[in-house]
């Protein structure tokens, strides 16, 4: 008898978005909870001046601006126009850019970052490895891709569910390493009041 299959990274591949007025209030709802998460990700990259990052599925852009306030330049990428309309109305740094894009489709240059990060989004993403290798060619050689998602328990059903176990955190390390990434890594945090994992990788 063989066991279950593996639970893809991407499990919430079908959720509809954010769009409408209910993204208006998931948006000011990730508005006001995403500041540890956001500093979180530039704590553990150690965002400078000297950096270019991409946030893939950045919503109403906390991440973005916690990048800039640290004197990055920061692009946000979202597929939802209500979304980035929160996060433009709520910009005040001039290295703060924001594109409509999805993981898959990201409109920017080839090797236009040294870092690109998507927290807690990868679980809604159509095609991780079509995401992962946006990734890839987003980044300048030696820039780190930084994927952090919420711990869940194998049993959790609904919005409980929505981040991963740790075996669909070293899975996503694994699509990292076929993608061409190097150093791949799988680490538990506490990131504000969640337990999170944080998969780490180099672009060579």
């Amino acid at each position: 008898m063989t066991g279950a299959a593996p639970r893809p990274v991407n499990h919430h591949a079908d959720h509809r978005g954010f769009s409408g007025i209910a993204g208006y209030v998931c948006g000011l709802t990730f508005l006001l909870m995403g500041r540890s998460a956001a500093r979180f990700a530039a704590d553990l990259l150690q965002v400078s001046e000297a950096d270019t990052v991409v946030d893939i599925g950045c919503g109403p852009g906390s991440a973005v601006r916690e990048a800039a306030r640290r004197g990055a330049a920061a692009i946000g990428v979202d597929p939802s126009p209500e979304l980035l309309r929160i996060a433009r109305a709520v910009s005040r740094y001039g290295t703060v850019a924001w594109a409509t894009g999805t993981a898959e489709q990201v409109p920017l240059p080839d090797q236009s970052a040294t870092m690109v990060w998507a927290l807690a989004t990868v679980h809604h993403w159509q095609d991780a490895g079509a995401g992962v290798g946006e990734m890839y060619r987003l980044l300048q050689p030696g820039g780190r891709l930084l994927a952090v998602e919420r711990q869940v328990k194998p049993d959790a059903t609904g919005m409980a569910s929505h981040g991963w176990i740790r075996e669909q955190a070293e899975s996503f390390a694994a699509l990292c390493d076929s993608a061409g990434f190097r150093d791949a890594t799988v680490t538990g945090h506490r990131a504000g009041r969640r337990d999170v994992w944080a998969v780490r990788a180099i672009r060579p």
